[in-house]
């Protein structure tokens, strides 16, 4: 176990997004957050980050709680991206994805080789390194998004939070994205939980799915056990079908967009 939340309640207002979540997250678990706009999916990211109170039970890293977790532990044990991003200054794109290796330098002032070294391995994994010197604010909004992504993990942590991030991305690079988070999950064990709208890239990368439902309600198990019609219907609010092509389960909306 990496994470786990116990009985947690979150709510906005006077609106119950979340309620009783018993939900724990393995090593080399891929989880996809499904639920429809407004559902709290970017509401329970964050408080999984440390970064929103939850209204009720507790989240659990690593068997201790997050508020126990020193900020400079805590980014060293997971890293969020956040799903808008605003850049108000002109930084180069090898400034902004050293940043995140901040939790490393301890007292030193400069970056070292490593963290250059790293950094630059995080750029050319997102197929931006030829990008490093350019000012962010410069950037088209799929360049930017990549190279949010390359900073996440540039900051080297077993747990990933990912509110949308293959959205701006083209087809091919949101297929290397999540080939990429496919290949960190299998082949070196992080824990990867996403947001998405994709039901079909959802599925294809994720090993487990979350759905948030009406009411605060909430269903998780694998993907053949949370993904399925019935399921995915009540959570979107709309009919979803679900049919086999060359091996792979392809989702559909039902109905007529003409009715």
């Amino acid at each position: 176990m990496i994470l786990r939340a116990h009985q947690l309640g979150l709510r906005v207002g006077q609106r119950l997004l979340v309620q009783g979540l018993d939900w724990t997250i393995n090593p080399g678990e891929c989880w996809s957050l499904i639920g429809r706009n407004g559902a709290g999916k970017s509401t329970l990211l964050r408080a999984l980050a440390g970064l929103r109170e939850p209204d009720g039970g507790e989240i659990l890293l690593d068997g201790q709680p997050l508020p126990a977790w020193q900020p400079l532990a805590l980014a060293r044990r997971r890293a969020f991206l956040s799903q808008g991003r605003q850049d108000a200054f002109g930084y180069r794109v090898m400034e902004l994805v050293l940043a995140a290796r901040h939790p490393y330098q301890a007292a030193n002032y400069w970056e070292s080789d490593a963290d250059h070294s790293f950094a630059l391995r995080s750029l050319q994994a997102l197929d931006v390194a030829h990008l490093a010197g350019r000012d962010i604010r410069t950037l088209s909004g799929g360049e930017r998004q990549r190279v949010a992504i390359a900073a996440v993990l540039a900051q080297d942590t077993p747990l990933l939070l990912l509110d949308e991030p293959t959205s701006a991305l083209d087809l091919a690079h949101q297929m290397q994205v999540l080939r990429l988070l496919r290949r960190l999950c299998r082949e070196e064990g992080r824990s990867v939980v996403l947001v998405g709208h994709d039901l079909n890239l959802l599925h294809d990368v994720a090993s487990h799915a979350l759905l948030l439902m009406e009411g605060g309600a909430w269903h998780g198990g694998t993907v053949d056990e949370a993904m399925t019609p019935a399921l995915l219907g009540a959570c979107l609010g709309h009919p979803v079908q679900a049919l086999r092509h060359e091996g792979r389960v392809v989702f559909l909306p039902g109905g007529d967009v003409q009715e």
